[in-house]
């Protein structure tokens, strides 16, 4: 079976894990601040805050920006859940806003339509916008930071599938300039991998502070080492266990490492995609997606035309070996939040939903795979789909 993702692991990878295992610090130990401020001087960000998944990155800089249960919060409709659930946890409002469905992006007019409406209701509520930089391209980030502004929403980057990218606005995913935080994510699939894992990146002291007290049970420890008590700490507020361990943290460091070398050959997969589907016979069955040169390509997402084709491509494939995914299912899809949210559709979100499929990218995809895959494709095609 080919997987329509995985991870990279090297020698490297594996001595600098089997290190801390036979060091004193398995959890709270050195590799933690030298994993934050190698992640920190990456991105061109003041501060990283590890943390033990993306989701809970998430959470905690929405929490740490103040998000709560009287807050509204805007989403993309096309992401995974847990750019939404972070807000629920925290009992805020979710609102979907519509995608550009070429890109996946947020659409920057629906999201002011939704601005507008809200500020014509005289909402005095705390707001949020989380625009998703998806499949590896970044999202609008200077656009959203023009419309926050107005609105006086904070802004934070679901930046998990965008590692190293940029766009041609010289916005550069995680580097904070245009947003209050840009959250990670090190999941085996992404373009770095800890296990689990993610980071906050963020300019803002006061966020690095308030999520390292919350992401520790929300505790302070007011004195120093030198201090006639160093043991003591109190608890200051209710946070989370939601700590990275230092055997996680070793892994990510040694995967920062090499990461340029694995986004450039994530970017020649894509390329090499990219030349074979503008033959006639895919265009006329699928769209491939926009190449851009600061695309990361944590995903290759094609779209097929017709109703339907998409789930008979994924069954075809994987009949052949060749696993795919489709990502995602519009959130407000879901039972939960249809329940929350009632029926609700989107035009964008719509059209991107009902052909996207994302087929196999990942670091150590060989060119013989690629070629399968390609030929696989061409099959299906050939049948009349």
């Amino acid at each position: 079976m080919i997987p329509y993702s995985k991870q990279s692991v090297s020698q490297d990878d594996i001595d600098a894990v089997n290190q801390v295992l036979r060091s004193n610090f398995l959890t709270q130990g050195p590799k933690i601040e030298e994993f934050e401020f190698a992640l920190a001087d990456y991105f061109g960000s003041n501060y990283a805050i590890c943390c033990s998944s993306g989701s809970s990155a998430l959470h905690l800089a929405y929490a740490g920006l103040g998000a709560e249960a009287s807050s509204i919060a805007i989403v993309p409709a096309v992401t995974f859940s847990a750019t939404a659930n972070a807000f629920k946890y925290l009992g805020s409002k979710v609102i979907f806003c519509d995608i550009d469905p070429e890109t996946g992006l947020l659409s920057i007019e629906h999201l002011e339509e939704i601005l507008s409406e809200l500020n014509q209701s005289k909402h005095n509520q705390k707001g949020f916008i989380s625009p998703v930089s998806f499949a590896g391209m970044v999202a609008p980030l200077q656009d959203c930071r023009e419309i926050s502004n107005k609105y006086g929403f904070h802004l934070i980057e679901d930046a998990s599938h965008s590692f190293g990218a940029t766009n041609e606005k010289t916005d550069r995913s995680g580097d904070c300039e245009r947003v209050d935080a840009s959250c990670l994510s090190f999941h085996p699939v992404k373009h770095i991998c800890c296990g689990e894992g993610g980071a906050i990146l963020t300019n803002s002291s006061e966020l690095n502070s308030i999520a390292k007290r919350m992401r520790s049970h929300g505790i302070h420890r007011p004195h120093g080492d030198d201090h006639a008590t160093p043991w003591y700490y109190e608890q200051v507020e209710l946070g989370w266990n939601y700590r990275m361990t230092d055997i996680q943290a070793a892994l990510g460091i040694s995967q920062l490492k090499r990461v340029n070398q694995m986004i450039s050959m994530r970017r020649k997969i894509a390329q090499r995609y990219d030349d074979v589907f503008q033959e006639t016979e895919f265009q006329e069955s699928f769209a491939r997606p926009i190449y851009e040169v600061g695309h990361s390509w944590h995903l290759y997402i094609i779209r097929f035309h017709k109703k339907g084709v998409r789930d008979e491509a994924h069954k075809f494939l994987k009949n052949r070996g060749i696993l795919t995914q489709v990502h995602y299912v519009p959130l407000y899809k879901h039972p939960y939040y249809e329940k929350e949210n009632g029926k609700i559709q989107l035009p964008g979100a719509e059209q991107y939903f009902g052909g996207c499929l994302s087929i196999p990218i990942f670091p150590d995809l060989r060119e013989e795979e690629q070629e399968r895959i390609i030929t696989e494709l061409r099959n299906f095609i050939e049948k009349g789909n």
